[in-house]
């Protein structure tokens, strides 16, 4: 090994340790370059999935804002219903999960003298605030509305099927944003969950809307990326 090489492995041990890097020589049989084009093959695989993931984010919010918004006859809604539905007692238990970030927002909003409005409350919430909504005791106190938005699904999905779709999603999201390995099943290369999330995203939009698929597929290089992956 060169001075250069030896240089190169101290720092990526150094800064992106040890255990993580394992796991890709393990699976290219111990082979150093074909480890370092795995590792960097998935952080593209991982940069491909963020526009389909932010814009179906997007879309997710502003869907449930519509109906939400006609449902309360309020277009802030999410202003207004802390002390209506939000602060029902049979919230008590999740302590008042969806009261608590809205108000949480309005805090951040004041400190930077940002003016509260109901857009800027909206573009804050995380994805698990709008999945909140497909949660039982969240999704009967506004009378089921949320099921509304994916107005093409099939009859055989309901509220706990979406919302495990949904979940599924946002907890493959958190891991491309912790950088985690997206292209494993065991010890073995299969982008196979990968994929499988971005079936349920692509069908969750189609529910919601088809005419919306080519907007998604022209931002989508996700299967080249996979393509590649399964070449190394």
């Amino acid at each position: 090994m060169t001075k250069l090489q030896s240089m190169r492995l101290e720092l990526r041990n150094k800064y992106f340790s040890r255990p993580r890097y394992n796991r890709y020589l393990n699976a290219t049989g111990n082979n150093n370059v074909r480890a370092k084009k795995l590792y960097n093959a998935n952080i593209r695989l991982a940069q491909a999935f963020h526009p389909i993931l932010s814009q179906f984010e997007v879309v997710l919010r502003n869907s449930l804002n519509i109906i939400l918004s006609t449902y309360f006859a309020d277009p802030d809604w999410i202003i207004n219903q802390k002390t209506g539905f939000m602060r029902h007692p049979t919230l008590a238990s999740s302590n008042y999960f969806l009261k608590g970030c809205i108000q949480k927002t309005e805090a951040k909003l004041s400190r930077r003298a940002i003016p509260v409005t109901s857009g800027k409350i909206i573009s804050d919430q995380t994805l698990g605030f709008w999945l909140a909504f497909f949660l039982s005791h969240h999704y009967s106190l506004v009378g089921g509305q949320p099921i509304h938005i994916f107005a093409y699904k099939p009859t055989t999905e309901n509220r706990a099927s979406i919302y495990d779709k949904l979940d599924d999603i946002k907890n493959f999201r958190n891991r491309v944003n912790h950088c985690e390995p997206l292209c494993f099943n065991g010890h073995h290369i299969d982008c196979s969950l990968a994929l499988d999330i971005r079936t349920k995203l692509y069908n969750l939009i189609k529910w919601i809307d088809p005419k919306m698929v080519p907007f998604f597929e022209s931002i989508d290089n996700i299967q080249s990326k996979v393509t590649y992956i399964m070449t190394i």
